[in-house]
């Protein structure tokens, strides 16, 4: 059994954004050296998440649309404690905190069109995300 384990250091220059972390995850899979097995991908932050889904521009518009609608902007209880990014606590419930994706024959085994990416909800601070990859 081999591993790897990276960080991936984060750092959007505005409060909310998407990061396409494919092509890092494909590099640091190859770097492992493994043919079959996994890869765990983890936001390692409560107010960002990790996900697979298509890079169209327009999709990741909605995407931001959709979180905004069921968890937006606003007065939460958590901000009882001075902070301010309640709903951001919220969007990581509703896009993931990590994902794991397979790796076959030495390569990030995605579909046509999956693609991972990074999403950031009370960014411009430096934040990590954990690349773990494992098998034989």
């Amino acid at each position: 059994m081999k591993s790897l384990t990276e960080y991936l250091w984060m750092e959007t220059p505005e409060p909310r954004g998407f990061v396409n972390l494919t092509e890092q995850v494909r590099a640091l899979v190859s770097r492992a050296g493994i043919r079959e097995g996994l890869v765990l991908v983890s936001s390692m932050h409560i107010t960002a998440a990790v996900f697979v889904n298509d890079a169209e521009p327009g999709l990741l518009r909605d995407i931001q649309a959709w979180a905004d609608r069921l968890a937006p902007p606003g007065d939460y209880h958590h901000h009882e404690t001075g902070e301010t990014n309640g709903d951001a606590h919220l969007k990581n419930l509703l896009l993931g905190h990590q994902v794991v994706l397979p790796v076959t024959g030495g390569k990030l085994d995605l579909g046509p069109w999956e693609q991972v990416f990074y999403g950031e909800f009370d960014g411009q601070r430096r934040k990590r995300v954990l690349v773990k990859v494992i098998g034989e």
